[in-house]
């Protein structure tokens, strides 16, 4: 059984967990702790790197995230277990929820680590999506963008992020093309999607069945990585983004924080994908909302009372890929939070971001212009 620290205050007679498990220990892992420390909970993480940058604030078993006695020691040395990212082996998930209580639940990763599962359970809850179909042979693909059309992208079903898996089709020369450069995997191929904006909502749902929303995020990529989210107060496409991530995690029974990724069309919302973790386009909630995406992820997870999800101003979000800019400049920068991860500069890898919180829209967007040119310098 789970190790247990108990605390006993007044009026109170139940153990109290305090001993939060991550798999995981990259800064998803790290703003998680950041966001428990205050709170009085102490963390373990399971992460096979040597030098994981969450492993400062807590205590790291280096492990693979499958290594089954690296899971029993998490296990017995935690009370709750969740996860900073959804790519983990299922038998070592399985294995993990039979022995304690493992947040989100395994439904919802079985979910979100296969695109055609995802699109499928979509499909179920009437959450509108582009066309697509499962592709598992050169034969399939072409059958594929005969009922799909083209343009189209051709994705693995599995593994894919942050632009990777994916190849564009464009005409009937590409056919051949994305096959031989993605062919040998599970695939499924999207139709593309004219679409105005791309924006995210950040959903929790705890134990008890609470749910609690922040205000959508519209965010811009490059190169298939996130690089800036601006929250948006009052945007029209909230409601029904709210609705269907309602139908999704009551479907799952899903408990803590999700992502879940919307393309803004003129016949309204198209489901891209979820993302059943705490999510970069939600980094912004750590200084742009009254509680953050990361405590509500735990107040979640250990039933606590869900936190206000009310802004506390007009934020947005860049995040630093590659290398940092100068601390010494950024921080020149009026009404500026500035996060470093702790890793190694490395082309491609997300290695901080800063926020702005300022009083109205139109000053964000200055200060915004001014946090842009740091990037470029």
């Amino acid at each position: 059984m789970p190790h247990t620290l108990t605390e006993t205050f007044i009026g109170e007679t139940q153990p109290q967990a305090k001993r939060i498990g991550i798999i995981g220990g990259g800064q998803l892992g790290r703003m998680l702790a950041l966001a428990g420390i205050p709170l009085g909970l102490e963390f373990v993480f399971l992460d096979p790197a040597q030098e994981a940058c969450a492993a400062t604030l807590g205590t790291q078993i280096i492990a693979d995230y499958d290594d089954p006695a690296a899971l029993q020691r998490l296990i017995q040395s935690t009370d709750i277990i969740t996860l900073e990212f959804e790519n983990i082996p299922m038998p070592a998930l399985h294995l993990t929820n039979a022995q304690t209580r493992l947040f989100p639940p395994p439904k919802a990763l079985e979910v979100a680590q296969d695109r055609v599962n995802e699109k499928s359970l979509f499909a179920q809850l009437e959450i509108p999506t582009p066309a697509w179909r499962a592709v598992d042979s050169l034969a399939e693909l072409k059958k594929a963008v005969a009922h799909v059309g083209l343009p189209a992208v051709l994705k693995t079903r599995r593994l894919g992020y942050d632009g990777k898996g994916q190849y564009v089709l464009r005409g009937q020369d590409d056919i051949q093309a994305a096959w031989d450069a993605l062919g040998g995997t599970a695939l499924i191929l999207e139709g593309f999607i004219q679409f105005d904006r791309e924006v995210s909502l950040i959903a929790v749902r705890s134990r008890s069945g609470a749910l609690a929303f922040y205000a959508l995020s519209e965010n811009t990529h490059e190169a298939g990585i996130l690089k800036l989210s601006i929250s948006r107060a009052r945007d029209p496409m909230q409601g029904a983004a709210e609705a269907h991530a309602r139908r999704l995690l009551e479907a799952l029974d899903y408990v803590g924080t999700l992502g879940f990724e919307f393309f803004v069309t003129a016949n309204g919302l198209i489901a891209n994908e979820i993302a059943p973790r705490v999510h970069n386009t939600g980094h912004w909630t750590i200084e742009g909302a009254v509680c953050s995406q990361f405590e509500n992820h735990l107040r979640a997870i250990l039933d606590l009372p869900l936190g206000s999800t009310a802004l506390r101003g007009a934020s947005a979000m860049l995040n630093f890929i590659g290398d940092l800019p100068s601390r010494e400049r950024a921080l020149a920068v009026p009404d500026l939070y500035f996060h470093a991860y702790g890793k190694d500069a490395r082309a491609g890898r997300k290695v901080g971001h800063a926020t702005l919180v300022v009083a109205s829209e139109g000053e964000r967007d200055v200060r915004l212009g001014e946090l842009l040119a740091l990037v470029t310098i």
